[in-house]
């Protein structure tokens, strides 16, 4: 700060108001502070802590004043407000640091609760091994262990993948992305998670066994963004040729798929993207699905080729690939790239915004929660370091560094881990293309030489932009490349060489600082830094040797590195904390030995290219030492060179691909598992709109179809297939029964088989037939108001129109046959039914198959379905030692309810909803211990339902789409104005939605402790979402004709 007049000035002001203090603030400084130093304080508190522009522009209004006492005045009172400020930031910092050791001691008791549970079944050798932290046996372990990079691995990948032809799905929904002249620093959201994301797709596309990838990102036709980011589909073209067609195998190559969702003819900040999640989601399953037909028609014998994973980059996009990966069932990869912990966390220790504030500005409740999702869904997690892991991914609940090593050496050993589940973190580097690049092996005079010999060459115009600095051009430079950013720590590596006279004689510093046109136009912390370089740039006389160039072009980057090497320069990156650092690898490339922070990615990067230093970025003279040794030394210089020109290739992207390809292939493979057995019925047509599921009598002639291809043998198919040739005028009843006898002789394996011969032109009853599919997902105060809102919607609908219907809800098939009974209506007036909060999905039936003697079928293939991670008999134990705890508090409270749980919904009976904690702590509770689910509070917090991760309500709905064709666009859901905590999940989305008016109220003390209100993730000015004036008939049949279902 030395030589800033106006800070000067106002330190002396600072010291001038004493007098005009009086006795109780003087008091309450020194309460605060101890022995109170208006000088010290300024320094060590304000200037640390706070901008240096907003204490600029105050004191610039208070010294524009003319009179000095009331100057005096206002600086004394602006002295106050920091003061002030200061305090709130240390209100705050320390609120956080409660709510660290909070969260430190809640990871550390799941983790002993989590290693006791696992304890049971092993020797005691075996617990002793698991009772410490992990950390040294992790080393051993991982030394045992052959690495996944080692020659011998990935030349067996290699012959592995020449086999395979893969097709791989990434999601990076915010920003603007193509293929070519990237808007790289238009906004905030395109940046360089963009061509992240478009040069991996493009690499994948070029690897052996890859016959698809597609990027799907958001379509956007806004006026004031370039029409290309409209185009539907977007092809990807190699960069380079050096791997043939012919050497890669058949391959279709990589394609950008720009997907419409959201507000349409604008461009939105990824804050607001939110909302708009579920209809991206059913617009890229119907994408999916249709090229997954599309792929097993050219390559796969007829049969669909699923994605072999999913891969979602940062919150929004990860949030996606859960809910796409949990309906198609396939495995699912995740990027953070920024995590909203951490930036959190930055966010709170500048002390300028409450964690309200933050939440409110940047949704930052809603991303957190999407990462821990992101958690529970992947079966790997890619990071860029190890610092990312170990002081990031830490922060979370649903992963644990150290229960992540136990539960990896249980796994290993064969033994169970009780339902316990942690995805695997992988570092894998951020590749890059190198075959543009040649390295320079020349120096200043030479070039100078060939220049003179040789004119027809110019030097790029960046070049002389820069050397017109230097009085000596021919020094070696050292080069940073940054933003004017505090966090850049760019002034402290300006202090170094301005105060190294050895270094000054040696070396030239050139700072590419962004583009600017003036400093008054740059964002406050900018500028400020900005400033303050310039005035060390004064204050050390160093004209002549600084070059700070305002402008240059992103194709000029390379150029730049180029001159740093000609003149056997340095490359400098002083950041405080670096998260990767792309641009080492950038100057590595280019021939340029690194001084690096030791604090994040450059760790990593100098393990292994072994081409410079790292430094301590606190340290000024470490800095300075540094440097000076690579520019004084020339044998050292030329050695970390030439190492990393040597090691480089490992961060180039074929290295890349294949480590990320050879960790899809040990994911275990997952897709959806009726595949083989009703391809069949897939592309049958239909000339009846009014047939449906509910039209066949017994369901189970899919359902119970094995998965080997065994058909039961049968009789009287010539009888039964004219059982379907039914006149759409008889009643629906009479030829179920009809059909009943026929299907109970056997011929339901003689259907399957002759499918294809005898419906081809019939009519196959499927949903997707159904002109509209009304889902009754209400969630009413009442039970015993549910067959009154079913009646209501079912005579909305009328009889002339072909609708389905679908009842979503949260009791058990038992509650749900009962409360049909009491309001005399048909199991078989519905096509399907919900059950469990979307554990279970049941059909109607004549026969009674599921043990219970009640009418309906249970969809086993939904169960394998969302299997995946389910804690099972683990699970629920821990549920029922959480609700032993609740009852030692405060009485008997929570009780297991054995006779509404199923295999995959443990149901728990609250006799006081006030007494059990807020969902938000009991899903933290089973995150922190591994454990993998949903966990919903239903009627009104009375029960509890845990179901698996992959099973919702709204996922089963799109597992009914993937599975029998039910076109999402045509459903309509019913809901009241409030419902269980999975409410939000039930709005949004392709189909359309009517709120009841009137219904669900009560369940709004459910929602009153959430992490994030419901209006940061529900699109209520969506055009799909009316709301009904009430409950009536009238009411309901006005909503479903504002939205075009039924006609006047």
């Amino acid at each position: 700060m030395a030589g800033n007049d106006w800070i000067n000035s106002y330190l002396e002001a600072i010291l001038d108001v004493g007098p005009g203090i009086d006795d109780a603030k003087s008091s309450l400084l020194l309460r605060e502070r101890g022995n109170f130093s208006p000088t010290r304080y300024f320094v060590e508190e304000v200037i640390t802590g706070f901008d240096e522009t907003d204490l600029h522009r105050s004191w610039v209004r208070a010294a524009a004043t003319r009179g000095p006492k009331e100057r005096n005045t206002r600086l004394e009172n602006m002295c106050w407000r920091i003061w002030n400020l200061a305090r709130t930031k240390k209100k705050l910092e320390v609120e956080e640091a409660q709510r660290k050791a909070n969260r430190r001691l809640e990871h550390e008791r799941g983790r002993r609760e989590a290693t006791a549970d696992m304890s049971e079944d092993l020797s005691e050798g075996e617990k002793g091994d698991l009772v410490g932290d992990g950390s040294a046996r992790g080393d051993r372990i991982s030394r045992r262990m052959p690495r996944i990079n080692s020659v011998d691995i990935m030349e067996n990948l290699a012959n592995q993948l020449k086999e395979k032809k893969f097709y791989i799905v990434l999601i990076s929904l915010h920003g603007l992305i193509r293929g070519e002249s990237m808007e790289l620093g238009r906004d905030s959201d395109t940046g360089g998670q963009v061509k992240y994301v478009v040069e991996l797709a493009r690499a994948l596309g070029t690897m052996p066994g890859v016959y698809r990838v597609d990027l799907l990102t958001r379509q956007v036709s806004a006026p004031d963004v370039d029409w290309t980011y409209a185009e539907p589909t977007e092809m990807l073209s190699p960069r380079t040729t050096e791997n043939s067609m012919q050497e890669l195998g058949e391959s279709s190559g990589a394609y950008i798929i720009r997907i419409p969702f959201g507000p349409k003819d604008k461009y939105i900040p990824k804050e607001m993207i939110w909302p708009h999640i579920p209809e991206f989601v059913d617009c890229a399953l119907s994408h999916i699905r249709q090229m997954s037909k599309v792929l097993g028609e050219q390559i796969g014998g007829g049969e669909p080729v699923w994605p072999v994973a999913i891969h979602g980059h940062y919150a929004d996009a990860g949030d996606s690939a859960a809910l796409l990966s949990g309906a198609l069932n396939v495995p699912m990869l995740f990027t953070g790239h920024s995590l909203g912990r951490d930036k959190l966390e930055q966010l709170l220790k500048q002390g300028r915004q409450s964690r309200e504030e933050i939440n409110t500005t940047y949704k930052i409740m809603r991303r957190i929660e999407a990462e821990e999702l992101s958690l529970d869904a992947s079966e790997v997690v890619i990071t860029s370091t190890r610092q990312e892991i170990e002081e990031q991914w830490r922060l979370y609940d649903g992963f644990d560094p150290i229960l992540e090593r136990k539960l990896r050496a249980r796994i290993r050993r064969g033994v169970s881990c009780h339902g316990r589940f942690m995805p695997r973190m992988v570092v894998i580097p951020p590749g890059m293309e190198f075959h543009h690049i040649v390295p320079h092996d020349g120096d200043m005079d030479g070039d100078v030489e060939r220049n003179e010999e040789n004119s027809t060459s110019p030097d790029p115009p960046i070049w002389s932009e820069i050397m017109r600095f230097f009085s000596n051009p021919r020094k070696p430079m050292i080069l940073a490349l940054a933003r004017p950013d505090p966090k850049k720590n760019l002034t402290t590596l300006v202090k170094a060489f301005g105060e190294c006279r050895p270094l000054r004689e040696l070396a030239n510093l050139t700072l590419i600082m962004g583009n600017r046109d003036s400093i008054d136009e740059m964002s406050g912390a900018n500028a400020s830094v900005l400033l303050s370089i310039l005035k060390l740039i004064d204050k050390y006389d160093l004209y002549g040797q600084v070059a700070y160039p305002k402008h240059h072009k992103q194709y000029e980057v390379p150029d730049i590195y180029r001159l740093a090497a000609k003149t056997k320069g340095v490359f400098i990156n002083p950041a405080f904390i670096e998260p990767f650092g792309l641009t080492l690898i950038e100057a590595a490339a280019y021939g340029l030995p690194i001084v690096a922070t030791k604090n994040g990615g450059p760790v990593d990067i100098h393990r292994v290219l072994d081409n410079g230093l790292l430094v301590d970025p606190h340290d000024q003279q470490s800095i300075a030492d540094a440097l000076l040794k690579l520019v004084s030394d020339k044998h050292l210089w030329a050695r970390c060179r030439q190492n990393g020109l040597k090691n480089i290739h490992l961060f180039s992207w074929p290295e890349h691909c294949k480590t990320y390809l050879s960790r899809i292939v040990m994911c275990k493979p997952r897709q959806p598992r009726w595949q083989s057995s009703d391809v069949g019925f897939e592309n049958l047509e239909t000339n009846s709109p009014g047939d449906s599921l509910r039209d066949i009598q017994d369901l189970s002639l899919n359902l119970k179809f094995s998965l080997d291809g065994e058909k039961s043998e049968g009789t009287g198919t010539g009888a039964l297939d004219n059982s379907f040739d039914i006149d759409d005028s008889v009643d629906r009843k009479s030829n179920l029964e009809k059909a009943d006898l026929k299907f109970s002789k056997g011929a339901i394996g003689s259907l399957m088989e002759k499918a294809g011969q005898h419906f081809g032109g019939g009519r196959f009853p499927a949903m997707r037939m159904r002109k509209c599919i009304f889902v009754i997902a209400v969630d009413c105060d009442s039970v015993s108001d549910i067959p009154k809102v079913i009646r209501t919607i079912m005579d909305a609908a009328g009889k002339e129109n072909p609708i389905g219907f679908i009842l979503s809800t949260s009791l058990s098939v038992s509650e749900v046959h009962s409360i049909l009974i009491s309001g005399s209506i048909s199991p078989l007036d519905f096509d399907a039914f919900i059950c469990n909060s979307g554990g279970d999905v049941y059909y109607p039936s004549l026969s009674s198959e599921d043990g219970l003697g009640l009418p309906f079928t249970v969809d086993s293939d939904y169960q394998s379905h969302i299997e995946y991670r389910w804690g099972g008999e683990g699970l629920r134990k821990t549920l029922v030692r959480w609700a032993a705890s609740i009852n030692d508090k405060n009485g008997q409270t929570v009780e297991e309810n054995e006779s509404r749980s199923t295999t995959h919904c443990y149901a728990f009976r609250v006799k006081d909803p006030e007494l059990i904690p807020p969902v938000k702590e009991l899903r933290k509770l089973m995150r922190v211990q591994a454990l993998r689910c949903h966990v919903i509070y239903c009627q009104n917090g009375t029960t509890l339902n845990v179901i698996p991760v992959l099973a919702s309500r709204a996922q089963a709905l799109r597992y009914l789409y993937i599975r029998w064709g039910l076109e999402l666009s045509n459903v309509i859901t019913f809901v009241g104005e409030c419902g269980d905590t999975d409410y939000e999940g039930l709005l949004g989305g392709v189909h359309k939605t009517v709120i009841l008016k009137g219904i669900g109220n009560d369940a709004l003390k459910l929602h009153s402790n959430r992490s994030y209100p419901l209006e940061h993730v529900l699109p209520f000015n969506s055009p799909n979402i009316v709301q009904a004036k009430g409950c009536c008939n009238e009411d309901v049949r006005a909503s479903l004709q504002n939205i075009g279902v039924i006609k006047e």
